[in-house]
């Protein structure tokens, strides 16, 4: 795999983790609490090797970050939800290993209490990773500069 590969396999692996999510949320909602352990577990699984190849690919490209090539209210709309999807994907890493920690400590209420703000948020973090990814590689991407 080279590195400009990497982006594409994050918003996959983001998508992943959405479906997970969700799938968990289902079976949460129908009391079948062991595959709701399973999904989530595999989210979480999924959700840590998107960090890792997140981490790996800016480390890789000296931290630069790509622009979107758009303009006006379409590059408005995009920095606004960039905005709120890294200050909401900085604050899903202790929500999720809190709410994991709970379930596995057997801590169902509070398990439960601290999943109705991590659900929504883990949620919000992966699709809108799916939309920065495709509206900087695919729907807008930079233009670039020809030698």
């Amino acid at each position: 795999m080279e590195i400009h590969q990497i982006p594409a396999l994050n918003a996959i692996l983001n998508s992943i983790a959405t479906v997970l999510i969700i799938s968990g949320l289902i079976c949460i909602k129908k009391r079948n609490e062991k595959v709701h352990r399973s999904f989530m577990t595999a989210a979480l699984f999924v959700s840590v090797l998107f960090l890792a190849g997140y981490l790996f690919h800016k480390w890789s490209v000296n931290w630069q970050n790509r622009s979107i090539g758009a303009e006006g209210t379409i590059k408005s709309i995009y920095l606004l939800m960039l905005f709120t999807h890294v200050l909401l994907a900085m604050a899903i890493v202790p929500l999720v290993l809190r709410t994991f920690f709970l379930a596995i400590k057997g801590r169902y209420e509070s398990h439960k209490k601290w999943a109705r703000w991590t659900y929504p948020i883990w949620l919000y973090v992966s699709v809108t990773g799916v939309l920065v990814y495709f509206s900087i590689y695919v729907w807008f991407p930079p233009l670039e500069s020809v030698p």
